[in-house]
C-alpha cells in the first residue's frame, strides 16, 4: 500500500506540474544530471531545459540507491509506474505473458548500457538533448509542442504495449538511468533475505518479481537490478514474515512495515534534493567578460524568451554589443533559462554604467553598420511587483 501511494503521488505531481501549472519537469529528471555533467564541468553551462536542480535530484537518487537499492524505479519514477499498471492491465485481460530465457535473458539487459553510451556520446558532442526526440518519458514531461517528435510517441506506444505482455521492457532493457544506477544498487544496504528452513519452495516470490530474479533460490537477493518493490515479501504464503524479510545493516530483519521504511528513505532523499535546490540554487548558464576595475554592482531581472542555452548565447551577444548601448568594463552573467519567465543576474562596472544601461543593452535592437541591418532583441524585461 505504501508503495502504491508513493507511485500514485509522484505520478499525479508530475502530471499536475506539467499540464496544469506549466512547469518544466525536466528540471527534476535525474538522468538530466547525467546528461548535463560533462558540459557543466567543461563550460559552466547546461543543455536546454536542464538546470542545477538536475544535479541535486541525481545526487538524491544515487543516495537513495546506495541506501535502498533501485527503489527510484519502483517507488518514484512515473514512467515505471505507468509500465507497471500496463502490465497489471495485461494480466487482467489475460493476455499471454512472455519472459525471455536463455541467451535472450542474458543479452536483452545489455541494451540499457548501449543506450547509455550512445545517448551520452551524442549529448556530450552536441550539448543538446538528442535523446529527447525518442524518449518515452518526454511524452509524459512535455506539453506536446513543436519540440516533441512522432518517434517519441512511437517508442512510448511500443514499450507501453510491450509492458502488457512482459514486465517493464523499457525499464529492464533500454532505460539509460537504470544502467547508471546498477553499480550503486549493487552495494545497496537494504536487501531481501530468505530463510531456507521455513521456505516451502512454492516459487511464488520468483513469479511476482518484475525483474525476473530467482528469489526462491537465493539466501540474499543480491542482484543489482532488484528495485526493492517487496512484492516477493508480500506474496510469500508463510505467515509472520519468517521466510522473506527486508534486512538492514547489522542483520536485523524488518518483518513489519518494510515498505514504510523504504518509503521513508525515498521521501527523505527526494526532500533533501528539493531542499538543496531551493536553498542553494546555482545558475545553469554563465558568462564572464573582463576584470572588475572599480565598484561592481548587480541587477536581477526576469526575462521573457530566455528559454534555453541557445537563447543564453543570444543574450550574451546583446550584452557584448559594440554600438551606443555597449556596456564597457566587466560584465558577468548568471542565468536560469527555462520556459516562461527566466531569472538573470548581471554584475557590471558601476563606475561606467547603471542598471538602466543593462536593461537597454538587453532589449534595444542592434544595428550592424557593415551590413546596414537591424537585429531586434527577442528579450523583454518583466517588471516585478
Amino acid at each position: 500500500m505504501t508503495r502504491t501511494i508513493l507511485q500514485t503521488g509522484f505520478l499525479i505531481l508530475t502530471v499536475v506540474a506539467v499540464f496544469l501549472l506549466g512547469s518544466n519537469a525536466e528540471l527534476w529528471c535525474p538522468f538530466g544530471g547525467v546528461e548535463a555533467l560533462y558540459t557543466y564541468v567543461k563550460e559552466g553551462n547546461l543543455p536546454c531545459s536542464l538546470g542545477v536542480s538536475n544535479f541535486y535530484i541525481l545526487a538524491g537518487v544515487l543516495l537513495m540507491t546506495i541506501l535502498a537499492r533501485r527503489v527510484f524505479c519502483s517507488y518514484v519514477c512515473p514512467l515505471g509506474t505507468i509500465y507497471e499498471w500496463a502490465h497489471l492491465l495485461g494480466r487482467r485481460l489475460r493476455l499471454p505473458r512472455w519472459q525471455p530465457t536463455g541467451a535472450a535473458a542474458r543479452v536483452l539487459p545489455l541494451g540499457k548500457y548501449l543506450m547509455l553510451v550512445v545517448i551520452l556520446w551524442f549529448t556530450y558532442r552536441t550539448a543538446e538533448l538528442v535523446f529527447r526526440g525518442f524518449d518515452p518519458c518526454y511524452v509524459l514531461l512535455s506539453r506536446h509542442g513543436e519540440d516533441i517528435t512522432i518517434w517519441a510517441y512511437v517508442v512510448a506506444g511500443a514499450t507501453l504495449l510491450g509492458a502488457m505482455f512482459t514486465n517493464a521492457p523499457f525499464c529492464r532493457w533500454l532505460c539509460p538511468l537504470a544502467a547508471v544506477l546498477q553499480p550503486f544498487s549493487k552495494v545497496g544496504l537494504l536487501r531481501v533475505k530468505r530463510d531456507r528452513e521455513s521456505c516451502t519452495d512454492c516459487e511464488r516470490c520468483t513469479r511476482v518479481c518484475a525483474m525476473q530474479i530467482g528469489v526462491h533460490e537465493a539466501e540474499v537477493v543480491a542482484a543489482a537490478r532488484c528495485t526493492n518493490c517487496l512484492e516477493c515479501v508480500t506474496s510469500c504464503p508463510v505467515q509472520g514474515g519468517r521466510t522473506l524479510a527486508l534486512s538492514i545493516p547489522g542483520g536485523r530483519l524488518l518483518s513489519r512495515w518494510p515498505q514504510v521504511v523504504v518509503g521513508a528513505v525515498v521521501l527523505l532523499c527526494v526532500g533533501a534534493a528539493a531542499l538543496g535546490a531551493t536553498l542553494m540554487p546555482a545558475p545553469s548558464f554563465t558568462y564572464d567578460r573582463g576584470q572588475a576595475a572599480g565598484e561592481t554592482a548587480t541587477v536581477e531581472l526576469m526575462l521573457e524568451e530566455l528559454s534555453c542555452r541557445g537563447r543564453g548565447s543570444l543574450l550574451v551577444f546583446f550584452l557584448d554589443r559594440d554600438d551606443e548601448f555597449a556596456l564597457p568594463g566587466q560584465v558577468r552573467l548568471e542565468a536560469w533559462p527555462g520556459p516562461g519567465e527566466a531569472k538573470i543576474r548581471v554584475h557590471y562596472d558601476a563606475g561606467q554604467v547603471g542598471a538602466d544601461d543593462v536593461r537597454q543593452a538587453i532589449t534595444e535592437p542592434y544595428y550592424n553598420p557593415a551590413e546596414n541591418l537591424w537585429r531586434a532583441s527577442p528579450f523583454r524585461v518583466v517588471d516585478q511587483p
